[in-house]
């Protein structure tokens, strides 16, 4: 029996087709952002509904076009079954496309389960029309339809779920393109089996109704194309609605995270510490256990801060953040308060002995471990350990407490660690009121200067003075630098204080010179934190210009410790001091590396004997005198003068003057004296007009 097509239900089929596919890819994307909840279920059977809706359609509208010589209609009940199936095939696609991995064997099964029970909706479809007698299929065209089917729902199967992904570039334009092949091959099966049909001339349609095909065929179009659009806005609404939910959602995760979170390493901060102390002295009440806290910072790191800067500092902290997190246990909190401090809590100790262990451990590889992280710098903390309930009840007083301690351990050396016992709170307690003294000393001229001479040494002729800063504090009384110095170095308020020292001195010598007295050099000390400002040369010459003093009137004093730990570095510095007119000494020598090398090449004026060696001139006899009198011999062949500091009896000043040291500088021949009295000094000696007009006479050896 000859049939034909109605073109324009043919093109309509297609676009009703294309469209069905592009609402099943953005559906797929929508359930796959769905965690398995009732919402995914929601959209999982709507999105069926909707999606079987507009393949049937699509099939139903194809069936629409096509026309028989006899007049043709649809059995209801079974065309309800073909729907039926048709909703349960997209309900299966959808649930396949949207799992988190779908592999090539589970898309091969799926499109083979896909492709038959689409071709199952289709030959129910025609099953609708109840013709009498049935209707022929042609094998070859018959299987061709349902290897068609097969082929494209495997094919549907892949797109939607690489498709599935909002997250991709240009995903809609991929989506319509998808969703048009799609069309062609379902919309291709389709008429694939329809060709295939052969009906017997003379055959009846037993359903036919009278209905007319082209009312029906534009009323289902409509509802299909109101189906599938009010779908596809509600799916992108709601895509929207949850990408700002996820947004917001993730954005306050992001926040509540920056708030517990150190943002350089990546550490717990302080907030986030003390909530986890506060939970772990809950659970240890109850248990009855102890715990530790390690307060910790790194010795030396503000010197590599102000000298290498910054960036340099920030590397350094990360990298000691990573090293300790490979020091401690499993299970252990590592938190970073702030600047270079740090804390570790131990959790379930034994004993006192496990965070002692813990502590060295961390000492030992900071020092000496070998880190993949490229960093070059060794950075080795000073340890503070407070342990609960020993040491405290609350988050606040371990963290004191554990402060403490560290700071006791940077008193006995650096590098070390120290329990808290009750007698650091005194110490930690006249730490904070000295620091708080600095602080007010530097704005209200808490500060003096106490300037101790200096003799020649065969002559006892004043040569000389080193300058002395005091702090004078109406509470602490007056304070040695010994008591003062090393909290201003921790604190970086050192910079500070030996600027007002440099410009002080230099005001002294210019109201001594006003006075009429002779010109005397003034030996002004450098601690570790200025000599790492790269700026300290231009400021130091500054000052003394700003002042009108002689660069030549001012020596510099820097322990050999502190010069020896860059050596090439120390060595500029001192060229460039020279280069302006200044003179160095090298103070403490013999304690630290004594490296003959460096020695000639800084060329400085002097070398000062430590008191160590000069008080071992009574105490160890003929082992100390061999020390000192091998550094004058050295220094007089580096053509150095040579001071002896701590002279404090007849005796050293004996033996120092037998092996011809150049100055002599102690409580035996003078104390530190205040500048009036250093003035009247002066003027009961009457100091040669210049120092380098006549020098010390060099006594024999």
């Amino acid at each position: 029996m000859p049939s034909t097509y109605n073109p324009l239900l043919v093109v309509i089929s297609l676009m009703v087709a294309t469209l069905a596919s592009y609402t099943a890819l953005d559906l797929a994307s929508r359930i796959s952002l769905l965690k398995p909840s009732a919402s995914r279920h929601a959209w999982l059977a709507g999105g069926a509904a909707a999606m079987g809706v507009g393949i049937w359609s699509m099939h139903f509208i194809g069936m629409l076009a096509f026309s028989l010589p006899i007049p043709l209609g649809y059995d209801p009940a079974i065309t309800g079954c073909s729907l039926l199936i048709a909703i349960f095939v997209s309900w299966f696609a959808l649930n396949a496309v949207t799992r988190a991995r779908l592999g090539s064997r589970e898309i091969a099964a799926g499109g083979v389960l896909m492709g038959l029970g689409i071709a199952c909706m289709h030959y129910t479809g025609m099953a609708a029309l109840r013709m009498h007698p049935g209707i022929d299929y042609d094998p070859a065209l018959f299987t061709a339809s349902i290897a068609i089917a097969i082929g494209a729902s495997t094919a549907a199967l892949w797109i939607a779920h690489t498709l599935s992904h909002v997250g991709q570039r240009h995903v809609i334009s991929k989506r319509a393109g998808a969703a048009l092949v799609m069309g062609i091959a379902i919309t291709g099966m389709h008429y694939t089996g329809m060709a295939a049909a052969d009906f017997v001339p003379g055959s009846v349609c037993g359903a036919a109704n009278g209905v007319d095909a082209r009312w029906l065929a534009t009323s289902i179009t409509l509802f299909t194309f109101a189906i599938l659009i009010v779908t596809l806005m509600l799916s992108r609404f709601d895509v929207r609605t949850a990408l700002l939910t996820g947004s917001v959602t993730q954005l306050n995760d992001q926040i509540v995270r920056m708030a517990h979170h150190d943002a350089l390493t990546d550490l717990p901060n302080r907030r986030a510490l003390v909530q986890r102390i506060e939970t772990v002295i809950d659970s240890a009440k109850r248990a009855e256990q102890s715990f530790a806290i390690l307060f910790m910072d790194i010795d030396g790191f503000k010197t590599i801060n102000d000298s290498l800067g910054h960036s340099a500092g920030d590397e350094v902290l990360q990298a000691f953040s990573r090293r300790l997190q490979q020091c401690v246990r499993e299970g252990d909190t590592v938190a970073r308060l702030g600047g270079d401090e740090f804390v570790i809590l131990m959790e379930n100790l034994v004993s006192p002995d496990d965070a002692q262990d813990a502590a060295q451990i961390i000492l030992d590889r900071m020092g000496r471990g070998h880190w993949s992280d490229e960093q070059p710098i060794q950075a080795v903390p000073s340890v503070g350990i407070a342990l609960f309930p020993r040491d405290g009840e609350t988050a606040d007083a371990l963290l004191k407490n554990a402060d403490a301690a560290m700071y006791e351990a940077k008193r006995a050396g650096r590098a070390t660690w120290r329990f808290f016992e009750a007698s650091m709170h005194g110490a930690a307690l006249r730490t904070l009121h000295i620091q708080n003294a600095l602080r007010v000393a530097l704005h209200e001229e808490g500060f003096s200067l106490r300037f101790q001479p200096k003799y020649c040494g065969s002559t006892n002729e004043l040569v000389g003075a080193e300058a002395l800063i005091r702090l004078d504090h109406p509470e602490l009384g007056m304070l040695a630098p010994a008591e003062f110095i090393p909290t201003a170095e921790r604190s970086g308020q050192i910079v500070q204080i030996g600027q007002w020292v440099m410009r002080e001195t230099c005001r002294q010598i210019r109201r001594w010179q006003t006075a009429g007295l002779p010109a005397v050099k003034v030996a002004v000390n450098l601690s570790p934190r200025q000599i790492a400002q790269a700026d300290l040369v231009d400021t130091m010459i500054r000052i003394v210009r700003s002042e009108q003093v002689s660069c030549d009137q001012i020596i510099f004093e820097i322990t050999e410790a502190v010069a020896m730990q860059d050596a090439p570095k120390t060595a500029e510095m001192i060229q460039a001091f020279q280069h302006a007119g200044f003179e160095i000494a090298i103070d403490d020598f013999g304690t630290g590396y004594s490296s003959l090398a460096y020695l000639e090449r800084f060329r400085v004026k002097q070398l000062k004997i430590d008191r160590f060696f000069t008080h071992g001139l009574d105490a160890q006899g003929h082992e100390s005198r061999a020390i000192v009198s091998a550094i004058i011999a050295l220094a007089h062949s580096l053509d150095m003068e040579v001071v002896a500091e701590g002279v404090e009896t007849p005796s050293q000043l004996s033996e120092l003057r037998v092996m011809a040291c150049d100055q002599i500088q102690g409580y035996l021949l003078g104390k530190p004296l205040t500048a009036e009295a250093f003035a009247v000094l002066l003027e009961q000696h009457r100091v040669r007009e210049s120092i380098d007009a006549k020098p010390c006479p060099r006594p024999a050896a």
